[in-house]
């Protein structure tokens, strides 16, 4: 019986080829939406498909070139060149002549360079190809901004239950070869929890499982027989792509807002998926003195030591480290003054002339600059009271130009407490 299992996988035989039978991404392709109405209307745009994989990219195109009258040509960036363009361009320019559209799908379109992207630019805008990409990358950063002007982009989202209960019924009625199993037992829930909410995978692990029970009179899908083909959970996880922003993203913000069980959960999200550990670990260092700063100024202390400790030990003992150092930053007063406080000078640096620097600062190493008084009427403060003396230290063109402005968090609060006391006639804290 198993050499009758279709060659063709489950996934490209059941491929819907009308938006009726398309499940998910109903803001796309329900009546009225802008894919859908496109195709209705038979007037195409050019665009970009973004989003993980197994939403629907690939379909989409199909379904287009099902229910267009246009020539439709599809490649994929990683095994396709310029060389492929200039001859489907070529084919599009003799179109024109007959008054017949050109549409060219290119699947994985982040992968092509810059100047492969280039080469699309001339042709789109004499309305030579319409050009239809598909990526998991985030467009702003993939697609070159001259290409992207000349697209709308449209956001695939990941497949939801209801989604991908549709399509695995779809299978199971419509296929001609799994209608016909004896299938008694399907764990549904945790087949759609393994799949991660890509269709594709889905209907691969399903085939997998099949395949791996069709000796028996009838088919048992347990969780244990998904899981022996599975093995472990689909991670919707790139360490260069756009998910691995999301989710450092997603961590950065939980230790902001002194939340320690979604950083430790972010944090496991990066573990598990094989994030660097070390890219974990410096990002905390830019934490500890970003979003805590003088509140607390043992986390950058921490942070620091942490990178040292994980490079040293590595993993798996490496997640505990981490695991202190992220709930300890996490549960942290917080302030962002001093980030605050070098944007603030900067960006007045930017904006002003540069002020010449106070004489009684300036460094006087000779008798002639002691002369022309560099250093002059400079006091030391050590040598009064409390280790401070009142006198200015900015060019008198930014007398009492603020930048610091301390929190009333943690130790800064301290800070502010003592600067207060110390410019009380010429600062405001």
């Amino acid at each position: 019986m198993m050499s009758e299992f279709p060659q063709i996988p489950l996934a490209e035989r059941v491929r819907p080829e009308t938006f009726e039978l398309f499940y998910g991404q109903e803001h796309l392709t329900a009546k009225g939406k802008p894919i859908r109405k496109m195709v209705d209307e038979k007037s195409i745009q050019s665009f970009v498909l973004w989003g993980p994989p197994g939403t629907g990219k690939t379909t989409i195109a199909r379904i287009i070139a099902k229910n267009t009258d246009a020539d439709f040509f599809q490649i994929n960036a990683v095994s396709s060149g310029v060389k492929d363009i200039r001859e489907i361009i070529e084919i599009g320019k003799r179109n024109l002549d007959y008054f017949k559209k050109t549409i060219l799908f290119i699947d994985e379109i982040h992968r092509f360079n810059k100047a492969q992207q280039d080469s699309l630019l001339a042709s789109i805008e004499a309305g030579q190809i319409i050009l239809i990409g598909a990526t998991t990358e985030n467009p702003s950063f993939e697609i070159i901004p001259a290409l992207r002007s000349r697209m709308q982009s449209y956001i695939l989202q990941e497949l939801g239950k209801d989604a991908l209960h549709k399509i695995l019924k779809n299978a199971i009625d419509k296929d001609e070869f799994v209608k016909n199993l004896k299938i008694s037992e399907i764990d549904e829930n945790f087949l759609l929890f393994l799949s991660g909410g890509d269709g594709r995978k889905l209907l691969n692990i399903f085939e997998a499982a099949l395949l791996s029970e069709i000796k028996n009179e009838e088919i048992h899908l347990s969780k244990e027989v998904f899981s022996n083909i599975s093995q472990s959970k689909f991670y919707k996880y790139d360490k260069d792509g756009e998910e691995h922003y999301n989710i450092i993203s997603a961590f950065i913000k939980s230790i902001r807002g002194s939340d320690p069980d979604a950083a430790v959960y972010w944090l496991a999200r990066m573990l598990e998926s094989g994030e660097e550990p070390k890219f974990i670990a410096r990002r905390m260092i830019v934490i500890a003195s970003e979003d805590i700063g003088n509140a607390s100024p043992n986390a950058l202390v921490l942070a620091d030591a942490t990178f040292s400790a994980v490079e040293k030990i590595g993993m798996p003992e490496a997640r505990i480290i981490l695991a202190q150092c992220a709930t300890y930053l996490a549960s942290s007063p917080k302030s962002n003054s001093s980030y605050l406080a070098i944007s603030n000078a900067q960006q007045f640096v930017r904006t002003n002339d540069d002020f010449p620097v106070p004489l009684h600062l300036r460094n006087s190493p000779t008798e002639l600059m002691k002369e022309i008084g560099y250093g002059k009427g400079y006091k030391y403060a050590h040598d009064f009271a409390g280790n401070f003396v009142e006198q200015e230290f900015l060019p008198k063109e930014m007398k009492k130009k603020q930048f610091y402005f301390p929190s009333e968090n943690g130790q800064e609060k301290l800070f502010k407490e003592r600067l207060a006391i110390l410019w009380k006639k010429d600062k405001k804290y």
